[in-house]
């Protein structure tokens, strides 16, 4: 289950902004923090010319283009302005002459665009009916990848509102994913399908002789059955070949998730991230290679006490990565030796960054030239609003070089940020801490824990926010906020990660009264009778689930959570990410759902609590939300149920976000108030 917003990449940043504490009602207050949002510059997609000589990135919603020594004179590529087009998602062709975007002009359909730098407008090289993502460049140069769904009705992601539910169920009006191809020319020519319709594929990459691909698939529906996913290889005229199903492995891959395939340069490997994912796109575990025919997986990071998130080749005898470690991102070069690999291999830690990271495609990718002496990346943190930034390869231990100063001088609406460690049942557990805006110690605060979703996912130090159950915006509103990365969470290891398997909600709620108890004990300003709990789907469980469990939380608002995994595991769209975490189906073991279920301890609750969900979620659906706030309504707990209409998991509607952060601060100011 995924956070509230999916990482589509597209960093708000914030200015400063006085007041917001003085001013007198919620909404006059949650009004006054996101008008703090307007003057500012938000980046997204970003990549690097081959050459290394030229950057493209989109800046405040445009197409930028600038030489990676001088960013003073970058220009502005686009389409016709008169028609309100938009180009985003650049790409570069293998030899550096032509830069490839999408783009789209008012309400037509998006298509991929080429510039070739001739004094020409860019032209369409696609003429598509449906939804594309993710297009790469042969490297060949000679043609142009996507994954495409034609005809495509809504997002391919199970983060979008689902259809309204009608006809056959599962059988009907189901929209596939597939690997689509287009010729490089200076005509739109229609897409050719190369994956065949029985496959909904997640990835892909190209081989290196432009020849075939390596891709993750299964069986449609897609957004249902990514965790079952396989390993394909498939040639541009042939068929697909399963070479690694998880699900038929022996060892510690079996029965988990694969993500980011990646063709070695001498097309003889494909290595890959492989862990206990929760979602689609939140990726992390250990570091796999598989033969390219297919064979036994190798791990090449075991036991490693971080989180590798995102690949790259360098050669065919070296990795590069990113990986979390315990709220730090870092980028490391694997060594492999001369014969194929058996197990783990040497690791350089080659840079650091203290805070979020990405290339606004992967998560925490980076972008690099074909030599692979540098790698661009837009970072943030709470203290630094984004930038592009680059880490040297060959500068071990160098810190990250900053490359522009598009937001120089911001200065954040919240309060300052502080790296939490402490220890609970043997584990080492980080979390970030925001102290409110203007703190003063000689004062009372309340405080509120906000706990991440997934659970396979951490909470990071990242320059934004807005709306919904935003850290910033309540640090900005007044509180203290704590967002644990407890048990479960990516940061510490697979160990870490899966070791709240069949235990969701009581090691993890352990962890993280651990870190409400070291927060108080370094923070007396810190209102201990004023503690709120909030969270969105993992952390909306987590909400529901920890009032059954404690007294200790005055106030609660649970944004899309999980009230009955045994009546959930019939009502989800995404029923398999649960077998690997609960170890085999309600209908074999329904006494390990209801082990961790709110609803099985709901006699205990006595906490107000507010609850808040989309009426088309996919992902934790609407009757979980109903089920918890029926309980507590019928045992006289303070509760209220908001139903947002046309609200997938991820919320896209600007006023309900809006309306969700004001409700929680009015829910928490009067459950929670301050001492007269």
């Amino acid at each position: 289950m995924s956070r509230f917003f999916h990482p589509r990449w597209v960093v708000v940043v914030l200015c400063a902004a006085a007041g917001l504490v003085s001013a007198q009602s919620p909404s006059e207050r949650v009004d006054a923090f996101l008008a703090s949002l307007r003057h500012s510059h938000s980046i997204g997609q970003v990549a690097v010319s081959p050459d290394g000589k030229r950057l493209a990135w989109t800046e405040d919603g445009k197409l930028r283009l600038a030489s990676i020594s001088d960013f003073s004179k970058n220009q502005t590529i686009a389409l016709d302005t008169a028609q309100r087009c938009q180009a985003g998602d650049p790409f570069w062709s293998p030899d550096s002459a032509a830069l490839a975007f999408v783009g789209a002009c008012g309400e037509a359909q998006a298509d991929i665009f080429l510039d070739r730098f001739d004094g020409k407008a860019p032209r369409p090289v696609s003429h598509l009916h449906g939804e594309l993502e993710a297009p790469a460049f042969a490297p060949d140069g000679k043609s142009i990848a996507f994954l495409y769904v034609p005809n495509a009705t809504r997002h391919a992601g199970a983060l979008a509102a689902m259809k309204p539910f009608a006809g056959v169920i599962g059988e009907e009006g189901i929209e596939v994913q597939r690997i689509a191809t287009v010729p490089v020319s200076d005509v739109a020519t229609e897409p050719k399908l190369v994956t065949p319709i029985a496959l909904h594929v997640y990835e892909f990459d190209w081989s290196p002789d432009s020849k075939s691909f390596a891709y993750t698939a299964a069986n449609p529906p897609g957004e249902n059955n990514w965790w079952v996913a396989k390993l394909y290889t498939q040639s541009l005229a042939g068929e697909p070949k399963a070479i690694l199903a998880p699900a038929e492995v022996a060892g510690p891959l079996h029965g988990l998730q694969i993500a980011l395939p990646r063709w070695s340069p001498d097309g003889q490997s494909i290595a890959f991230i492989g862990g206990l994912m929760s979602d689609q796109g939140s990726t992390g575990g250990d570091l796999w290679l598989e033969s390219a025919t297919g064979g036994d997986p190798v791990n090449l990071t075991p036991a490693r006490t971080s989180t590798p998130v995102w690949l790259e080749w360098a050669g065919t005898k070296q990795i590069y990565a990113t990986e979390q470690a315990a709220g730090v991102a870092r980028l490391i070069r694997l060594d492999l030796p001369a014969e194929r690999p058996t197990g783990a291999v040497p690791v350089t830690a080659v840079s650091s960054f203290t805070g979020s990271i990405g290339n606004g495609r992967d998560s925490m990718g980076l972008t690099a030239p074909a030599d692979h002496a540098f790698f661009v990346f837009r970072g943030s943190n709470y203290e630094h609003a984004p930038e592009l930034y680059s880490f040297e390869a060959k500068a071990t231990g160098a810190a990250p070089k900053v490359l522009t100063h598009l937001n120089q001088g911001l200065v954040p609406s919240w309060g300052k940020s502080v790296s939490l460690n402490w220890t609970n049942d043997g584990f080492h557990v980080q979390g970030w801490l925001l102290e409110p805006k203007n703190y003063d110690p000689a004062k009372k605060y309340p405080l509120i824990v906000l706990v991440h979703g997934g659970p396979s996912a951490a909470s990071q130090a990242s320059w934004g926010g807005g709306a919904g159950l935003s850290a910033t915006a309540f640090s900005a509103l007044g509180y203290f906020v704590l967002q644990p990365n407890d048990r479960g969470s990516f940061g510490q290891g697979e160990a870490f990660t899966e070791a709240n398997r069949k235990d969701f909600g009581h090691g993890d709620l352990r962890d993280l009264l651990a870190g409400v108890d070291a927060v108080l004990a370094q923070y007396p300003a810190i209102d201990g009778n004023r503690v709120g709990l909030t969270g969105w789907s993992y952390g909306g469980f987590m909400t529901m689930f920890s009032v059954t469990q404690t007294a200790r939380f005055r106030a609660a608002v649970a944004g899309a959570g999980i009230a009955n995994w045994q009546s959930y595991y019939g009502q989800n769209s995404i029923g398999q990410w649960m077998l690997p975490f609960f170890g085999a189906s309600v209908y074999d073991d329904p006494a390990v759902y209801a082990k961790s279920s709110a609803i099985t301890y709901i006699k205990q609750a006595k906490t107000p609590t507010l609850v808040v969900v989309g009426d088309r979620d996919g992902e934790c659906p609407a009757p979980q939300s109903f089920e918890f706030w029926h309980a507590l309504r019928e045992q006289g707990v303070p509760t209220q149920l908001v139903v947002y209409p046309n609200e997938g998991h991820g919320f896209v509607d600007a006023g309900h976000r809006r309306d969700v952060l004001v409700r929680s601060l009015d829910w928490f100011e009067r459950q929670m108030p301050a001492a007269r």
